[in-house]
């Protein structure tokens, strides 16, 4: 944030032309990407690339509309998002008043379904939360916890069973409309390029790239890394899974049709799955 602002505010400094170009969460800027959320809900994604061409095809469909001002470079998402805490969760009432910082509010509402107290921060916020002990941990996926140095400054990580992720966030690289238009036709050409699936594609493989390196440094530092099988994995899908009905009832009444969307980002997933 070099050129000033917080993170909540790129989405609309694209959008004024303050900034030409950005890469977001999308959900740091809250009611503003309604439809993106479907990926967000619990265990619907799978790695990080095929969600990843799953969102943009997705965001293709029924998010057209949805970025006015703004030239869609491509969307993607991050591999499954991970639990990382200073005590052991080994199951689901080791969540019980955990301080648990979440990236987006469809996410921190997932945590308080399972028993969890959310703590809403964009993820530059959270090493110093956690040093300070403003949190108990946090959920990111893997390749972050390098950057912030996760596995020094927590002792627990705690993954998943089964071919669906936890969480994921969505991210944006989005280009100001103004911005684009001025350039040359050759020039536009290059971005047109590098826009699109493929892109989304690249950024998801990258997102997954990063979470092998981020979980074999956690296991070089000898963290504790536990791995909830099928049957405690399921335990938690099914805590979690009134975050997907109230957030369809939630769309519904918004003229979204929220069943209509969770289904097809559910079917995009698995078309792109192995």
């Amino acid at each position: 944030m070099q050129l000033g602002g917080k993170p909540p505010e790129l989405v609309q400094q694209a959008t004024d032309g303050v900034v030409d170009i950005i890469w977001t969460v999308l959900g740091y800027t809250p009611g503003r990407f309604p439809r993106a959320e479907a990926f967000e809900l619990p265990f619907v994604m799978t790695s990080g690339e095929a969600t990843s061409r799953a969102f943009q095809e997705y965001a293709d469909t029924y998010m057209k509309d949805d970025f006015p001002g703004l030239k869609v470079i491509a969307v993607h998402t991050h591999g499954p998002g991970v639990l990382h805490t200073k005590a052991p969760v080994n199951k689901l009432e080791d969540l019980g008043g955990m301080k648990l910082r979440g990236p987006t509010r469809v996410i921190t509402g997932m945590l308080d379904k399972l028993g969890a107290t959310p703590v809403g921060m964009p993820v530059p916020a959270v090493p110093e939360a956690v040093s300070k002990g403003v949190i108990d941990g946090t959920v990111i996926p893997w390749e972050i916890t390098l950057p912030l140095k996760m596995t020094e400054l927590v002792g627990n990580h705690t993954e998943f069973s089964g071919k669906y992720g936890f969480y994921t966030a969505t991210f944006g690289f989005l280009m100001n409309q103004a911005s684009y238009d001025r350039l040359p036709d050759d020039l536009k050409a290059v971005i047109d390029a590098n826009s699109g699936i493929e892109t989304a594609a690249w950024a998801g493989q990258a997102m997954d790239g990063g979470d092998t390196a981020g979980r074999k440094k956690a296991v070089a530092s000898g963290n504790n890394i536990v791995t909830l099988d099928d049957a405690e994995t399921k335990r938690w899908a099914e805590a979690a899974a009134p975050v997907i009905e109230e957030w369809i009832a939630e769309m519904d009444g918004k003229g979204m049709q929220g069943g209509e969307l969770v289904d097809a980002a559910r079917a995009l997933v698995a078309k792109y799955s192995n």
